[in-house]
């Protein structure tokens, strides 16, 4: 495997873990928002049962990409782990404290305690992205270079906010297209509109965003920003803008199935754009790839996992998403974790 080809596969695992992570971070920021107990039951019952078949293993994709920087990249993985490890760490307990939540609210007896792992689930699941953003953010505006001390300004500066925000917003986006398709699944018809009316608040967010990030990207990560108004990158970018549109298009037309998919590429185009943005550099502007691949040898176990990877975990992956778009999974019932409880438990 080149450097060049485990970039690549770097950037891809990023994409995959937007789309697929972005989407349950997504679902749990709606579960934030949903309101009080009465007033929340429904959405966040279907969020329980919308997330409850793959929630854990979108967290896959996740450590793919540490895999591959770890392995392929150390240079850059110590430059970005000593710079940004606030913001990482940060990111790392949300991911714990979400998981716990999300898993523990369920069989939870008391009203007390389904609240206070609610509040974690849903809290984490807005911080948890802002901060991946932020250290996403960071290594776009070059403040990240060997060498570089941990400071607030590596990540807490015009770039890295408006990237955090924007990667909440586009997970808000795809966690609402996809709840409201899976309303349609579930039969739970009240709820459709409900998270249609989100998804497109959510991509008027993203617009937004994205045009406040012009200005401010072009003169505090100059290098990515000509990358993205230029060439492969701006024609990447003009693609992912036409499948948000589509979106909203087939969103509107009562389309329940398309939609995941154009969501999914506007997002996953994004982070490609991001990818042919920053080349040749892994760090925008003082680490290219082929400086802080690893040794020849690496690149070449590293190949080999990646095939073995793709060969017998990707197409269990592409089975586990496809049976649960399809309804065919069932998440546990209140009967069957014995959430239930009896009378009087619930104080």
């Amino acid at each position: 495997m080149t450097a060049e080809l485990a970039a690549w596969v770097m950037v891809l695992a990023i994409a995959a873990y937007a789309c697929a992570g972005g989407t349950d971070y997504g679902a749990g920021l709606w579960d934030l928002l949903a309101g009080g107990p009465e007033r929340g039951r429904r959405p966040r019952w279907l969020i329980d049962h919308a997330m409850a078949p793959v929630w854990e293993t979108n967290n896959v994709w996740l450590i793919f990409v540490l895999i591959v920087m770890w392995t392929g990249f150390p240079t850059m993985f110590q430059a970005v782990f000593t710079a940004l490890w606030l913001p990482l760490a940060l990111a790392a307990v949300g991911l714990v404290l979400r998981g716990a939540g999300f898993a523990l609210r369920k069989p939870t007896h008391r009203l007390a305690g389904r609240r206070l792992y609610g509040a974690m689930f849903a809290v984490a699941s807005l911080l948890t992205p802002f901060f991946l953003g932020a250290a996403l953010g960071a290594i776009a505006s070059g403040r990240v270079r060997t060498g570089t001390a941990a400071s607030a300004d590596a990540w807490a500066n015009p770039t890295s906010v408006l990237t955090g925000l924007l990667a909440v917003a586009a997970a808000a986006f795809l966690g609402a297209v996809f709840l409201s398709c899976d309303a349609r699944r579930f039969g739970a018809d009240d709820l459709v509109a409900y998270f249609k009316v989100r998804a497109l608040c959510a991509f008027a967010a993203v617009v937004v965003l994205a045009l406040v990030a012009l200005p401010v990207t072009h003169g505090d990560a100059r290098y990515v920003w000509e990358g993205l108004t230029g060439g492969w990158g701006l024609a990447l970018v003009v693609l992912s803008a036409v499948c948000g549109l589509a979106t909203v298009l087939l969103l509107l037309r009562r389309s329940h199935g398309l939609p995941r998919w154009t969501a999914v590429a506007a997002v996953a185009l994004t982070v490609c754009a991001w990818g042919v943005a920053q080349r040749p550099y892994l760090l925008p502007t003082s680490l290219t790839v082929a400086q802080g691949a690893g040794a020849p040898h690496t690149l070449r176990w590293l190949a080999l996992v990646t095939v073995v990877a793709v060969v017998v975990v990707g197409p269990a992956l592409v089975l586990l998403y496809r049976l649960d778009t399809m309804g065919e999974l069932q998440p546990l019932t209140d009967a069957d974790t014995g959430a239930a409880g009896a009378p009087g438990d619930d104080c």
